[in-house]
């Protein structure tokens, strides 16, 4: 569906569990959700995304490595209500064996270009637990600066987000 340098983003599908399941019941790749997933949870969101894809045409995608065919996380563009304002954001998370590689980045630029470019979005943010540097990090590399904070209820808990973001001019004069 997207492409980049060195990856593939295709849509998840049901028999994608195995590959899901590697980094969603990682503990280590999971910590900013504070909870690795069950089976259940996997399932739900195998379902969810395919409900994303029909209503908004994209969601979370698979990455997948051209030159080895390895799966080395999720990226894609999410629909999402931030302050009350819906908005298109990018997610990654990454199998921890492939972090450090830049992969998130190349996969994060490379939906921000289907963004602003197919999607015709004005602006994209990203919204990060402010102790996920690494996150924080690729947000930066994107050209994404600070312009608030939310929170967000997420499995019972109140979990503050801070929120980076680059609007259509200034991805199209930084790229």
């Amino acid at each position: 569906m997207i492409e980049s340098k060195r990856l593939i983003l295709r849509k998840i599908m049901r028999d994608d569990f195995e590959l899901l399941a590697k980094m969603l019941k990682d503990i280590d790749v999971m910590y900013a959700w504070e909870h690795a997933f069950s089976d259940e949870e996997i399932n739900n969101w195998i379902i969810n995304q395919l409900k994303r894809y029909h209503e908004d045409g994209i969601g979370y995608l698979l990455a997948i490595d051209k030159n080895t065919n390895e799966t080395v996380g999720q990226i894609g563009l999410l629909r999402q209500l931030i302050n009350g304002e819906k908005c298109w954001g990018i997610g990654y998370i990454l199998c921890k064996e492939h972090w450090g590689k830049g992969y998130a980045t190349e996969g994060a630029k490379a939906c921000l270009g289907y963004a602003f470019n197919v999607l015709d979005a004005d602006k994209v943010i990203c919204d990060i637990r402010p102790q996920n540097i690494a996150s924080i990090n690729v947000a930066k590399r994107l050209g994404m600066t600070k312009t608030g904070e939310h929170i967000k209820h997420y499995n019972g808990q109140d979990m503050l987000h801070e929120i980076y973001e680059i609007t259509k001019t200034e991805y199209q004069r930084i790229h």
